[in-house]
């Protein structure tokens, strides 16, 4: 990915580009992720922080800051919750959620990270059955 990408957060308030290329893709399964994201895992794509360009919105975006240290950090929409981009305080790296973006992002996820902590129903999801829709 050489160009640029749209994101927005659930509600657009927050909107922004992002200008490639990006430096890595991970599924990150760890604890904290988990619970951050409410999900098997996050989707995290990884760029230099001069790559994201702010569109709108930036007043509605609120950072977690951990008070503990190794907690991971977050940004949100603060009137939708969604997660947005943050630049990462132990990397310096801007992280971007990926399904935060409205376009394919032209890059597959490198690794599953953190493999061992993946949640107990992660693969039994895997296996299920797979609906175009939602189910009746």
């Amino acid at each position: 990915m050489s160009e640029s990408i749209s994101g927005a957060c659930l509600c657009g308030r927050v909107k922004y580009r992002v200008h490639g290329p990006f430096l890595a893709f991970h599924l990150c399964h760890c604890s904290q992720c988990r619970r951050s994201t409410g999900s098997a895992h996050a989707s995290n794509i990884f760029a230099e922080p001069e790559q994201i360009e702010w569109l709108a919105g930036e007043e509605f975006i609120k950072r977690y800051p951990p008070e503990e240290p190794d907690v991971i950090s977050k940004c949100f929409c603060t009137h939708c919750g969604s997660l947005v981009p943050y630049t990462s305080l132990s990397s310096g790296k801007l992280i971007i959620p990926a399904g935060s973006l409205s376009e394919p992002a032209g890059i597959e996820p490198d690794d599953n990270i953190y493999w061992r902590d993946r949640a107990d129903w992660y693969d039994a999801g895997v296996r299920a059955q797979h609906i175009d829709t939602e189910p009746e």
